[in-house]
């Protein structure tokens, strides 16, 4: 499961936004320099996230992007959605990306990889952009904490 880089961009720019609330709109330059996003990819994104009334935008010299909706009521399930579709480890569980497999009548991980699917979708359905943002950057050591190396992690 991997999400698209236009994916990734749009969470950037929504935690931006999040960070940045309360203090007026924040322009699509300073979205795009503070997270390293091509300004005219960011543009087309910033479009696709007001049209669904995630953000708005202000235009002119002071104009910029804020969040339409709290924080509380956006998640990130909903965000990934829009751009990917439900994410599958394998194409047989996919619902945008299915592929039918000759071993499907007999699989018996398949059940596996579908429940991974569904509590996948699950956990990003209830982690909302205030709730992440309330919480902690993943530290590089637990990316590589021991019991996830030598083939117990996926």
């Amino acid at each position: 499961m991997k999400v698209s880089m236009k994916t990734d961009y749009a969470l950037r720019a929504l935690f931006t936004l999040v960070e940045h609330q309360g203090r007026g709109p924040i322009p699509i330059r300073e979205l795009a320099r503070r997270n390293e996003v091509p300004k005219r990819f960011l543009e087309h994104i910033m479009l696709e996230l007001k049209s669904r009334g995630w953000v708005d935008s202000a235009p002119g010299k002071a104009g910029g992007y804020t969040l339409a909706r709290k924080p509380e009521k956006i998640t990130v399930g909903e965000v990934i959605r829009h751009f990917e579709g439900n994410l599958a480890p394998l194409d047989c569980v996919s619902f945008r990306h299915f592929e039918r497999c000759s071993q499907e009548p007999v699989c018996r991980f398949r059940r596996l990889f579908l429940e991974i699917r569904n509590e996948t979708t699950r956990r990003m359905d209830q982690a909302t952009l205030a709730a992440i943002y309330a919480g902690r950057p993943v530290r590089r050591e637990e990316i590589f904490d021991q019991p996830m190396i030598g083939g117990a992690g996926i």
